[in-house]
């Protein structure tokens, strides 16, 4: 293995290097039952983070124009809380936030890939909030916030 295959990968992760060395991991999102492409299939990371930009977007837009009395610095303070409000509110009932709405994509519990329950809609926003558990997935592209609240991201 010359530098260049090391270095690519380690940029590409583990997952990557293992399916080159002959693991077969299936597709994302295969061991929970769910199809490798289409509509409930495990949203694709870069949709993910465009709508999390969205949603973040319009959450900066609130907090400047309710409490941030004309100070970017005091809208991005008050960005979190209008983001964990909006995120509780919509995920909790349509099962989207405008972001992810926007951009095709549904959060729905993994038992029967229906709507998400309050309590669980409400350990995965605060969890969501704290951002630490968001960047660890598993091989299924899940965030711990997900998996922890039995939740999954798909298409629509």
């Amino acid at each position: 293995m010359n530098n260049r295959d090391a270095i690519g990968s380690w940029l590409s992760g583990p997952r990557a290097a293992a399916e080159d060395m002959g693991a077969d991991f299936g597709h994302r999102g295969e061991r929970l039952g769910l199809p490798a492409e289409g509509p409930r299939s495990i949203a694709p990371v870069g949709r993910r983070l465009g709508a999390l930009f969205i949603d973040w977007a319009l959450c900066v837009l609130v907090a400047y124009g309710l409490f941030a009395d004309g100070d970017l610095r005091r809208a991005d303070n008050w960005a979190l809380g209008v983001f964990t409000v909006m995120s509780l509110l919509t995920v909790g009932t349509i099962g989207c936030t405008p972001g992810k709405r926007l951009l095709g994509l549904r959060v729905v519990s993994v038992d029967g890939l229906g709507r998400l329950a309050l309590w669980r809609t409400a350990v995965r926003t605060v969890l969501l909030a704290l951002a630490v558990p968001a960047l660890i997935w598993d091989r299924d592209g899940r965030g711990l916030h997900d998996r922890i609240s039995g939740a999954v991201q798909v298409r629509t």
